[in-house]
């Protein structure tokens, strides 16, 4: 049995998942498909966009077969990750960071298993340069990536010392 400490990853799982599921299903409810709305002039719009491939749009057009290939290596980094967080082999930042890319991928997987591709409607621009758009999961993915990248660097100092 798992115990209470653990509930703080399963909560940020959850959170990260209905934030991103709930961001999605109010930008399908009032964004129509490519339309943008300015937030900050010359900097962020939101915007309505489909993306059958993964990130920056990778295998966007491959046929339909990526959808699935997405979705299976998204539950098995999920399954690796909750392995690890209950094996305890992360520190602190890294049970988060695994957390939060669990709760991202599982965002992006329910897009692919609803709708049979992810919606994007982040859109971050200056002038002609356009980050190409992403959602609250690709930003728990990324976030979460970049702590374990950290974890790992800080993790390995206290190994060598």
């Amino acid at each position: 049995m798992l115990s209470k400490k653990f509930f703080l990853y399963g909560a940020i799982i959850i959170a990260g998942l209905i934030a991103d599921q709930l961001t999605k299903y109010l930008v399908l409810c009032h964004i129509q498909y490519l339309e943008r709305i300015t937030v900050i002039p010359g900097f962020f719009d939101l915007t309505l966009t489909y993306n059958p491939g993964a990130a920056f749009s990778f295998l966007a057009d491959a046929g339909g077969w990526q959808k699935f290939f997405f979705m299976g290596l998204a539950l098995v980094i999920c399954v690796y990750l909750l392995r690890a967080i209950i094996r305890n082999e992360f520190a602190k930042l890294g049970k988060v960071a695994a957390a939060m890319i669990i709760g991202g991928a599982a965002g992006n997987v329910t897009d692919r298993l609803v709708h049979g591709h992810v919606v994007d409607f982040l859109l971050f621009y200056y002038h002609n340069w356009f980050y190409p758009a992403f959602n609250v999961a690709d930003s728990l993915i990324c976030v979460g990536a970049v702590l374990l990248v950290l974890e790992s660097i800080f993790h390995q100092k206290k190994k060598a010392v």
